[in-house]
């Protein structure tokens, strides 16, 4: 038993000992190649799908930065192309006209769009009365502040009108007089509420030349646009008003409609031209006009009497024309100014008197028909006369007095009746009445047979 177990004791020793040294635990060459080819697959093939990917998503992003390009000019718009800040193109050329556009995305090219076609308004109040918040609401009744008794030039807005003194005298002599003129001044006031229409007629034009600043996220560049121009114009429109207005009387003023609006316009469309601006007025209005209330009742009356005086004029020229051209036609005016010239020659009279219509025609027809009648009587009394002179030298009493009651009976037989008086003096006491306020149509009684 004992040499049983000390040889199974040995052999397990044995065994464990050599089995130590014939299994090495490091695994041999051709495997660990293995192991590290099969890695470095792994990673090239993530590294080649991570790669695909990028450029895909590259690609996207390309895409999509070129796409962004893509940009829509409106109807009403015209588009500017800044590459880094500097327009591209020069004149027409730098114009996009609308439709659908492509440019390099921002910070590359930036596109501007103008809106052109659009009518903008802006009201200009500076020559118009203060108002609170009561007189606006007030429906056209007398502000409150015009019952103090003087105006107040740093507080109420007012433009300068000529007078009608002013109107007749030379415009440097009239500057003359207003200048430091205060009271006695030939220049009145009036308050004026105006508003400008305009059009960008010029994109490029405005673009340089009119300082607009940059557009914030989230903001229109129109709405930008309008209201940085807004002084510019303001200042344009006040200056035309002031230099237009002096030039006409506070008559004209309160009666034009459109006559100072459209020379305003004349004004400010010169002084926009001259700055090169692009900007097209499209009309100026004259809103409302008022005289300083301060003297409203004595301006009513002034106003009544000129309206009336206006209209008595032209009553009085309606009837002039009226019955010069009922007398003579259209020819009566000239006529009257021949007649009253004295460098008018004879001929260029009797011209204008052959084309005479109306009623002088007739009456010259009806005069030379006198003239006629008067002159063939004349020649046959004198031919008449001729031939009863040997009578009359012969018995020029018995001649003379058949002429005499000739011309008599000529004379009483347009009479509707004829009293018959006996002038030897026999019927002396006897009173005679004739009723002269009587009706003469009706006929004399006849007296019974």
């Amino acid at each position: 038993m004992a040499h049983g177990h000390n040889h199974g004791h040995d052999h397990g020793h044995d065994h464990g000992h050599d089995h130590h040294h014939d299994h090495d635990p490091t695994p041999p060459g051709p495997a660990l190649d293995e192991r590290l080819d099969a890695a470095g697959k792994s990673l090239s093939d993530a590294l080649h799908v991570s790669f695909t990917i990028l450029k895909v998503i590259m690609i996207v992003l390309i895409v999509a930065f070129l796409a962004s390009g893509f940009r829509t000019i409106g109807p009403d718009e015209r588009g500017l192309v800044l590459r880094f800040g500097k327009i591209q193109g020069v004149g027409d050329e730098a114009i996009l006209r609308p439709g659908a556009h492509w440019v390099f995305p921002y910070p590359i090219d930036e596109l501007i769009k103008i809106p052109v076609e659009k009518n903008i308004n802006l009201p200009v109040n500076t020559f118009w009365f203060k108002e609170t918040r009561d007189d606006i609401l007030g429906g056209g009744v007398k502000p409150r502040n015009y019952r103090a008794d003087k105006l107040d030039p740093l507080v109420e807005g007012y433009c300068l009108t000529r007078s009608q003194a002013a109107a007749s005298q030379d415009a440097t002599a009239a500057a003359r007089q207003s200048l430091g003129a205060s009271e006695g001044s030939d220049y009145s006031i009036v308050h004026t509420k105006w508003q400008i229409n305009y059009q960008i007629s010029n994109a490029e034009q405005f673009f340089r030349s009119v300082h607009v600043r940059n557009i914030k996220p989230g903001e229109i560049y129109a709405d930008v646009m309008t209201a940085d121009i807004t002084p510019l114009l303001r200042s344009v429109v006040e200056d035309a008003i002031v230099a237009t207005m002096v030039n006409f009387t506070i008559d004209e003023a309160i009666q034009s409609a459109d006559t100072i609006p459209r020379r305003v316009q004349q004004v400010v469309q010169k002084k926009l031209d001259d700055l090169e601006c692009g900007i097209r007025v499209v009309q100026m209005q004259l809103i409302d006009k008022r005289w300083p209330m301060q003297i409203d009742e004595a301006f009513q009356a002034y106003v009544e009497a000129s309206q009336k005086s206006a209209q008595t004029i032209t009553l009085a020229r309606t009837y002039a024309e009226t019955t010069l051209t009922k007398t003579g036609g259209q020819v009566a005016r000239r006529l009257c100014e021949a007649i009253l010239d004295p460098n008018c020659s004879p001929q260029q009279r009797e011209e204008l008197w052959s084309q005479v219509t109306g009623d002088a025609q007739q009456i010259l027809a009806e005069a030379q028909t006198y003239q006629t009648k008067v002159v063939e009587a004349a020649r046959a009394s004198a031919s008449y006369l001729t031939s009863i002179l040997p009578e009359y030298r012969k018995w020029p009493e018995l001649v003379a007095r058949e002429r005499y009651l000739a011309a008599m009976e000529e004379i009483l037989k347009n009479a509707d009746e004829k009293f018959i008086l006996d002038s030897s003096g026999a019927d002396r006491d006897r009173e005679i009445r004739i009723m002269l306020n009587r009706d003469t149509k009706l006929k004399p009684k006849t007296s019974p047979k």
